[in-house]
């Protein structure tokens, strides 16, 4: 069973920076596409950015500029935010297709990690 764990969430004030990361872990045999996606209280969850296996990175267009989604090993995915914003404030979920297809039909899920902004 694959397991998708994600780790750097946390408390900064506008303007900062932060780094998320997730690793999948378990009995691997392929995972195509991985990225990120948000979920604020009050809101439906939205796609940040995403990665596919070749190396393709698409962002949603808040997240253009300002974040950076990497992928490496093949089974892991990052998340670098900068220029951090309150309207950031967020459970952030790591997301993966262990099958080929796109980051919209996902079959794992992390656990999510909280990242808050406020001054």
């Amino acid at each position: 069973q694959v397991r998708l764990e994600e780790s750097g969430g946390g408390l900064v004030q506008p303007g900062a920076s932060l780094r998320l990361a997730c690793a999948a872990s378990g009995i691997i045999f392929r995972i195509g596409v991985m990225g990120w996606y948000r979920q604020a209280p009050g809101k439906q969850r939205e796609l940040v950015a995403f990665v596919t296996d070749g190396g393709l990175a698409r962002y949603s267009d808040f997240a253009k500029g300002r974040f950076t989604v990497s992928r490496e090993n093949g089974t892991m995915v990052s998340l670098q935010m900068n220029s951090l914003k309150p309207e950031d404030t967020a459970v952030y979920y790591c997301a993966a297709n262990s099958r080929p297809g796109s980051i919209d039909a996902s079959d794992l899920w992390g656990q999510g990690t909280q990242v808050t902004v406020s001054s």
